[in-house]
């Protein structure tokens, strides 16, 4: 199984479960397909009948590609958010921004086919200090982006400063500034990204 899905998986399940659950290490001998492999849970001498996991890996052709980059995506905006900016502005975030994203980056790999779609990854590097970049999503084959998240600093006088969420869509070039949504940070200046 390649890494970049086991590193989703345990991502996933990292998020699903708040961190009260790690998966272990035989997760993946059940995932790598051999039948060899399947393991008995809890398995009691006195009891008479044996519980059997057979949990077998999806087929390639079934793997949900647009639920792997919204999971890669919300961890790269975490990261970006870093441990000063992050938990002033996560909750936010994760019920007005983040299904926007999510909403933009379905809409963007429905259009795609299923071959492009295949080949689309996410880059792993957030910009810091006070630039923009979030993430970007490009195909790898080709080694273009497909659309950008960018976060940006404003500072509204008066009212003090803001994050400003929005995307650019290589459909239009990237020249549109598709609006996600802005959160109030305060008047006092922020932070660094990445910090």
């Amino acid at each position: 199984m390649k890494k970049w899905i086991q590193k989703s998986i345990v991502i996933t399940v990292a998020l699903l479960t708040f961190g009260l659950i790690t998966p272990t290490h035989e997760i993946w001998e059940v995932f790598d397909g051999h039948s060899a492999n399947r393991t008995a849970i809890n398995p009691t001498p006195e009891d008479n009948t044996t519980v059997v996991a057979q949990v077998e890996a999806p087929p390639a052709d079934t793997i949900d590609h647009t639920s792997l980059l919204i999971d890669a995506a919300k961890e790269q905006s975490y990261l970006k958010f870093g441990t000063k900016i992050g938990p002033k502005i996560g909750e936010e975030f994760d019920q007005i921004i983040f299904p926007k994203m999510e909403e933009a980056i379905a809409m963007t790999v429905a259009r795609l086919d299923e071959g492009t779609a295949a080949n689309l990854t996410i880059t792993e590097r957030p910009s810091g200090n006070y630039g923009e970049k979030i993430f970007n999503i490009s195909n790898t084959e080709t080694g273009n982006d497909v659309i950008r998240f960018h976060v940006r600093t404003e500072k509204r006088p008066l009212d003090g400063y803001f994050y400003n969420f929005h995307y650019h869509s290589a459909e239009d070039d990237f020249t549109a500034h598709n609006h996600l949504g802005d959160i109030y940070w305060e008047k006092n200046t922020p932070p660094k990204w990445l910090s």
